[in-house]
């Protein structure tokens, strides 16, 4: 379904004397159709990048990234836009995807409008049936982005994005803003409807025992490139890179690690 092949991402600053960041080099990866990938690494090592790459939302210095046999870097303005409903993210904060203006109605309902999918007489049933299917209770559907807790905006920005019926997603660490409890009837949302679905998802986290619930496949990344990857239970618990015994052995010292939970 997804294919990284070479992919690097530059950024260049300064005016008289320019420097050069590498975010992301030259990193070749694939997310089979319907598999879960975890995409895991510290802060800075380059995992948003790479899922804005995946997307293109932003454009790679060099490679190919290509989606269901697609070479998105060949596809026009026109083009891509067609290709965007089946490509959708799930961004850390919630707030940075919901319009603070309008209704839980309206947000889930803007898609609908904007793509064509629905009459208008139709787009509320399939609001309410987008909210019972995120665990979003019916009386909410009038309220505001600031008149709903952290997870009920969470879930109204994965309503909103399920109104296009995606192929593929990646969620950007969705629940790093939340509280725990919260987060994990998050996960357990995303990982339900993944199943269910059938999406192809792009998990990224800098949490293990998150990685370890959440992912078939496991790819460690560090300064920018991809260190190890395999199968997540063989990942975690046979590391083979020292960057990845680092953080095995950082999320045991946690309390929270439970080897179990995967």
């Amino acid at each position: 379904m997804i294919e990284l092949e070479g992919v690097s991402k530059v950024y260049s600053q300064g005016f008289i004397r320019r420097e050069q960041t590498v975010a992301v080099d030259n990193v070749t990866l694939s997310i089979k159709k319907g598999e879960s990938l975890g995409l895991v690494g510290e802060s800075g090592s380059g995992k948003s990048t790479l899922g804005r790459l995946a997307l293109r939302l932003i454009e790679p210095t060099n490679g190919t990234v290509r989606f269901d046999g697609l070479d998105l870097s060949c596809l026009s303005r026109s083009e891509l836009r067609r290709t965007r409903p089946r490509m959708q993210i799930v961004f850390q904060d919630p707030d940075t995807a919901l319009d603070p203006r309008i209704t839980v109605k309206d947000c889930i309902a803007e898609p609908m409008k904007v793509w064509h999918l629905a009459m208008p007489v139709e787009q509320k049933r399939l609001v309410v049936e987008l909210m019972d299917l995120v665990g979003l209770q019916p009386d909410l559907i009038g309220r505001y982005p600031f008149e709903l807790s952290g997870g009920q905006k969470q879930r109204v920005a994965l309503a909103r994005l399920l109104a296009l019926k995606p192929d593929f997603i990646v969620a950007d660490e969705p629940t790093a803003a939340l509280d725990l409890s919260v987060q994990a009837q998050i996960l357990t949302l995303i990982k339900k409807i993944q199943r269910s679905t059938g999406l192809t998802l792009l998990f990224i986290s800098h949490d293990l025992q998150v990685i370890g619930q959440m992912s078939d496949t496991v790819a460690v990344m560090h300064k920018g490139k991809i260190v190890e990857e395999g199968r997540t239970c063989d990942v975690l618990d046979n590391p083979k890179d020292s960057y990845t015994r680092h953080l095995v052995e950082a999320a045991y010292e946690s309390s929270a690690w439970m080897g179990k939970n995967r």
